[in-house]
C-alpha cells in the first residue's frame, strides 16, 4: 500500500516538535519552546481557516474573532472561579459555536467580496465589543493571576506540560481536519467551491454544508484562543483585530491553499521570519512585505508545493467533485 508523502512529511515534523521539547532545555534554549508554542497555536487557527478558504472557497477576514472569543470565554470563566480546563473548553466551544452559527447564517447569504466584507464587519464588531468590557480590562486587556488546571494539576500551564498539550492539540486538529476534508463532507464542500449551482442541482444543500464548516472552523479557532490564554497569561481585544485575521489569511495563502500541510508550514514560516527579521530591524515588516511579493511570484503553489512538489492530483485534498456518485 502506497503511503502519501504528505503524511510522512507531517509525521517527521511532529516528531521533531516532540523531540524539541526534550532537547532544547538541555542545550539552554528553553525560550525557543515558547516560540514553538506560538507557532503551533497560530497553526491551529490557520488550519481551521484553511477549511473555509482552501476547501470551501469562503474568504474570511474576521476569523481572528473566534480566537478572541475562545480566549475571553476562558478568561471570564477563570475570573468567575472556574478553573477546570475541560469546563472552560466546553464554554469556549459553546460560545464560539453559537457566534459562528448566527454570524455564519447571515454571512453565507452573500458571497465573494461581500462575504469578505461582512466577516470583516463581524470581526470588528467583536473587537469593539471586547474593548467595552471594562470589568475585564477594556482596551488594556486583562492579566490573569490564576490559570486553568486539569483536575487540580498544572499540566496545562506553562510551568507544566503546556507544550505537549498544544502539540497534541495541533496533531488532533491536523488529523481531524484532514479526515474531514477527505470525507464526503469535504468533497461536497469543494464541489460547492468549484460550482455551487451544480452542487445544489445534484441534491446537496450548499448553505448547510458551508454553515457547518463555518461553525467547525470557528470552534477550532476558539480552542487556539483558550490555549493562548494559558501560554500568555494575558488576554486583549487585540486578538480580534482585522490585522490578526489578515495574518491568518496570509499564513494560509503562503503555505498553500487547500493542501494538507500548507497552513502549518505557513504558520511556522511567519513566526520564524518575524523572530529573525525582528532581531535585525524593528520595522521588520518593511522586509517582510517584499519577501511575500517574491513568494507570490515564484511560489504560487505556496510553501507546501515549493518544499514538497507533487504531481497534479497526487496527495492533494482540493480536487473538485465531478459527480453525485463521487460526492457520496
Amino acid at each position: 500500500m502506497r503511503v502519501d508523502r504528505s503524511f510522512l512529511v507531517m509525521g517527521l515534523v511532529f516528531a521533531l516538535l516532540l523531540a524539541a521539547h526534550f532537547v532544547l532545555p538541555l542545550i539552554g534554549h528553553s525560550y525557543l519552546l515558547n516560540l514553538l508554542i506560538k507557532a503551533m497555536l497560530l497553526a491551529i487557527a490557520a488550519i481551521s481557516l484553511d477549511l473555509l478558504v482552501g476547501q470551501g472557497g469562503m474568504l474570511s477576514l474576521g476569523h481572528a474573532a473566534f480566537v478572541a472569543i475562545g480566549a475571553y470565554a476562558a478568561a471570564i470563566g477563570l475570573q468567575s472561579g472556574i478553573e477546570n480546563i475541560l469546563v472552560l473548553l466546553l464554554i469556549a466551544l459553546a460560545v464560539s459555536g453559537l457566534f459562528a452559527l448566527v454570524t455564519g447564517a447571515l454571512a453565507l447569504r452573500t458571497s465573494g467580496v461581500y462575504f469578505l466584507m461582512i466577516t470583516l464587519a463581524f470581526g470588528q464588531m467583536t473587537y469593539f465589543t471586547l474593548t467595552s468590557l471594562a470589568p475585564y480590562g477594556g482596551d488594556d486587556g486583562l492579566t490573569l493571576w490564576s490559570l486553568a488546571t486539569f483536575f487540580g494539576s498544572d499540566v496545562v500551564q506553562s510551568g507544566g506540560q503546556l507544550y505537549l498539550v498544544v502539540l497534541a492539540t495541533l496533531v488532533l486538529t491536523w488529523w481531524g481536519v484532514n479526515r474531514l476534508n477527505g470525507s464526503r463532507f469535504g468533497r461536497v464542500l469543494r464541489a460547492a467551491r468549484d460550482n455551487s449551482e451544480r452542487t445544489e442541482i445534484i441534491g446537496f444543500s450548499v448553505f448547510r454544508y458551508r454553515l457547518t464548516a463555518y461553525v467547525i472552523a470557528g470552534m477550532i479557532a476558539a480552542v487556539a484562543g483558550l490555549l493562548t490564554v494559558q501560554q500568555a497569561e494575558f488576554v486583549s481585544p487585540a486578538l480580534a483585530t482585522w490585522q490578526r485575521s489578515g495574518d491568518l489569511l496570509v499564513v494560509v495563502v503562503l503555505g498553500g491553499l487547500g493542501t494538507r500541510n500548507g497552513a502549518l508550514f505557513g504558520a511556522f514560516f511567519l513566526v520564524i521570519v518575524e523572530e529573525v527579521l525582528g532581531s535585525v530591524l524593528h520595522e521588520w515588516r518593511l522586509l517582510y512585505g517584499p519577501l511575500l511579493v517574491l513568494m507570490a511570484l515564484y511560489a504560487k503553489g505556496g510553501l507546501s508545493d515549493l518544499l514538497f512538489p507533487v504531481k497534479a492530483g497526487a496527495g492533494q485534498t482540493g480536487a473538485p467533485v465531478t459527480s453525485g456518485e463521487e460526492a457520496s
